[in-house]
């Protein structure tokens, strides 16, 4: 089952104060042997830690350590049991990764199949889903379209989370020239490019209608070079605006895994090519003291303001702070009580993962950054804003969204207001 924005967005609301929300990831390993157990007796270590059990064998992925209580552990049982269920099936279906959002309390089991490069197999028992490792993924995996096109045919596809499906095939039938020369053979030639035209157009409208509906965020076309030409000044500018690349292809000889393949190297090129401008652009706006603010403190400011527009972390930042049990103030200072209600705080061991509900909440993009020594020395955090406010009081989130609603809607209105 693939997942849907509207999903992520569920799982990003969930809350239970029980304790009880139950995050999995499987992420296949290479068998040692033909027994192919390695997997499940990891999975069933982590159960076992899980559920408090003192003989785990091996040191497992992370655990969540704020579960020390045995009665909240109950709530979560049948759920960890279903899951140490699933260790055959895993194992047969190396393939793919898993993932497994669960809380039974509230009759809810979400499960997922991923493509297998997630850092490992995990397991949290928490009061939230742990969505880390999921929107590291789906980070680098827009909902994209793969449009190959020649003079008569159309065939559009649907990349997911490395799965390639057909969604459409359009044939355009062209009238036969005949063998006629002169006046009549003139006249049919353009009657054939007529119609060729006609067809590109067609795409066209097609690529709009289906990116107006949300089937698609971007798309990579693949065509012979003369057939761009044909196409491209059909487009409508907001769709011409998300093409991300191109690959030649002839639609008489390019096989399956070759529009895969092509498709997904595009797509990395792309990846590439747009985090390396965002780190420089969102460096380059912090020194200036523009639309670019690097650093935890900073950052979490801005999200709490809704001045965020696109998040970037390093792909291995962890950082410590503070939640407040009360309004949800996230602090990097690790003060014992909220400056905004005044409740206590809960410190958070990682913050990366606490702001994600946020984030996904509000629709923020968010990118994930490897191997930058530039956006290191800022602390490997950063954001591009949308606007900039003067006021460095801290808000709970609360008012935080309805501040970022407005913004949406009246910029201007929301920096004069912010600055009073």
């Amino acid at each position: 089952m693939s997942i849907t924005h509207e999903q992520i967005r569920e799982l990003a609301e969930f809350h239970d104060e029980r304790s009880c929300a139950i995050t999995f990831y499987f992420q296949p390993s290479t068998p040692r042997n033909r027994a192919h157990k390695e997997d499940a007796i990891l999975i069933k270590d982590l159960v076992r830690e899980a559920m408090g059990n003192p003989e785990t064998k091996r040191p497992p992925a992370k655990i969540s350590a704020k579960r020390k209580d045995n009665a909240k552990i109950e709530f979560a049982r049948a759920d960890l049991d279903r899951i140490l269920g699933l260790s055959g099936e895993l194992r047969s279906n190396g393939t793919h990764a898993k993932a497994v959002f669960a809380c039974s309390a509230e009759n809810i089991w979400r499960e997922f199949d991923l493509p297998p490069t997630l850092s490992g197999t995990q397991l949290f028992v928490d009061r939230h889903f742990h969505l880390k490792p999921l929107a590291h993924l789906l980070s680098a995996l827009p909902r994209l379209a793969v449009v190959l096109v020649d003079r008569q045919r159309a065939r559009i596809f649907d990349l997911r989370l490395g799965e390639l499906t057909e969604r459409e095939n359009l044939f355009q039938p062209l009238s036969r020239k005949g063998r006629s020369d002169g006046y009549d053979g003139g006249r049919a030639q353009r009657r054939i490019d007529d119609e060729v035209r006609q067809h590109f157009k067609t795409v066209a409208e097609l690529l709009k209608a289906e990116m107006e509906k949300g089937l698609f965020d971007k798309w990579i076309l693949g065509c012979q070079d003369s057939h761009r030409s044909l196409l491209e000044p059909q487009l409508h500018p907001y769709v011409a605006q998300a093409l991300l690349g191109r690959f030649a292809a002839d639609m008489t000889h390019i096989t399956f895994d070759e529009i895969r393949t092509s498709a997904q190297q595009g797509l990395e090129r792309w990846h590439g090519e747009r985090r390396h401008e965002l780190v420089s652009q969102v460096l380059n706006q912090s020194r200036s003291n523009g639309r670019g603010v690097t650093g935890l403190r900073r950052v979490l400011r801005s999200l709490e303001m809704g001045e965020v527009q696109t998040l970037i972390l390093g792909e291995n930042f962890q950082a410590h702070a503070v939640e407040c049990a009360g309004c949800g103030h996230l602090d990097a200072h690790l003060v014992s009580f909220c400056p905004v209600c005044g409740r206590a705080t809960e410190e958070i061991v990682d913050v990366g993962e606490a702001i994600l509900p946020w984030v996904i909440r509000r629709d923020i993009e968010t990118l994930y950054v490897k191997d930058d020594a530039e956006f290191d020395k800022v602390g490997n955090i950063g954001a591009l804003l949308r606007f900039r406010s003067q006021t460095e009081q801290p808000i709970a989130p609360a008012m935080s969204d309805r501040l970022a609603r407005a913004g949406a809607a009246y910029p201007g209105r929301l920096r004069r207001f912010a600055s009073r």
